[in-house]
């Protein structure tokens, strides 16, 4: 009598377990980088297993915003795009422009994208609408604003930009963003050596 009272109580909240996995969608953990032994939070959504917070790795070519190592420490560095194909750890790559989309559909399209991956706080507020995110699949998206190679650093608080590894030309490369003023996300070329985004890393 025993037995066939547990086993269904045991299969059923191992059910109930599975089904609110699955409606988050997203497994936490953490990955400690050998080069500098910074950890950084991942995270898995969908078939993608993501670092779940900006890149932190010095290297020549990337700078904290402002030039302040307060700003790396909270939004990680911010890299030119040669820099940022080279940045990622072994093991992990700068994601494509194909893959930044294959996020962006998992979490429920472009055009809502933003809501679901953005932190829940450090967003400015826009016209009384608040600009932080929800943060549904602990993606953490940071409004770390950008950076330019001429010293210039601006827009912390309203936006978020990520480089890509896809080119659009010889001078340029596609990368992306989340603003606080929009629950979307959207993207476009830029230059690769005038311009400062952050890096989000995808495991191989």
């Amino acid at each position: 009598m025993r037995n066939n009272v547990t086993c269904p109580v045991f299969a059923i909240i191992s059910l109930l377990v599975l089904i609110a996995y699955g409606q988050g969608q997203q497994e936490l953990n953490s990955f400690t980088d050998s080069r500098d032994s910074k950890e950084y939070r991942t995270v898995v959504i969908g078939k993608q297993t993501w670092l779940a917070e900006n890149l932190n790795y010095e290297m020549s070519g990337s700078k904290c915003y402002n030039d302040s190592t307060v700003y790396c420490d909270k939004y990680g560095r911010l890299y030119d795009w040669e820099t940022a194909m080279k940045a990622c750890p072994s093991g992990w790559h700068l994601p494509s422009d194909v893959e930044w989309e294959d996020l962006a559909a998992e979490v429920g399209g472009e055009k809502t994208a933003g809501k679901y991956l953005k932190s829940v706080d450090g967003w400015l507020s826009y016209k009384g609408k608040p600009g932080n995110g929800e943060d549904t699949y602990g993606f953490m998206a940071l409004s770390g604003g950008l950076g330019r190679s001429d010293g210039y650093f601006g827009d912390i608080g309203v936006l978020g930009y990520w480089w890509s590894a896809s080119e659009y030309n010889v001078n340029s490369a596609y990368g992306g963003g989340m603003y606080f003023d929009d629950d979307g996300v959207g993207g476009g070329s830029y230059r690769k050596g005038e311009n400062l985004f952050s890096v989000r890393c995808l495991l191989n």
